[in-house]
C-alpha cells in the first residue's frame, strides 16, 4: 500500500488503543527486570513533558510516547514507548509515498 500523506520516509499507522503510559509488552514484557523503575521513569517524563528519560538499568535516553507521538509517525526503529504499536499481529504499515513519487 503507497497511499497516505506524505511524512518523508515515515511509516504511518493509527495510534495504538491503550494510554500512553502503557508501552506494548513486546516492547516491554511484564516478567522484564527493573519494569516498575522504568514506568516510573517514564511517568515521571510525561509528568514533565520532557522527551524522554534515562534508562534504569542502561543510563540510555529512552524517547517517552507523549515525544513519539507529537512526532507524527512512526520510524520503525523498534521505540520502548512506541504509540503506534499493538504488537506484531497489528495491521500491516503503510509505506508513505517517497518526495520523488
Amino acid at each position: 500500500m503507497e497511499d497516505g500523506p506524505k511524512r518523508g520516509r515515515a511509516w504511518i499507522r493509527p495510534l495504538a488503543a491503550r494510554p500512553l503510559t502503557e508501552p506494548h509488552v513486546t516492547r516491554l514484557p511484564l516478567d522484564k527486570p527493573d519494569r516498575d523503575a522504568i514506568l516510573a521513569a517514564h511517568s515521571a517524563a510525561l509528568a514533565a513533558g520532557q522527551a524522554g528519560y534515562s534508562d534504569p538499568a542502561t543510563g540510555l535516553f529512552v524517547l517517552s510516547a507523549r515525544y513519539l507521538t507529537d512526532r507524527g509517525h512512526c520510524c520503525g526503529q523498534g521505540c520502548r514507548h512506541c504509540p503506534y504499536t499493538d504488537g506484531p499481529d497489528s495491521d500491516p504499515w503503510l509505506r508513505l509515498p517517497s518526495a520523488n513519487a
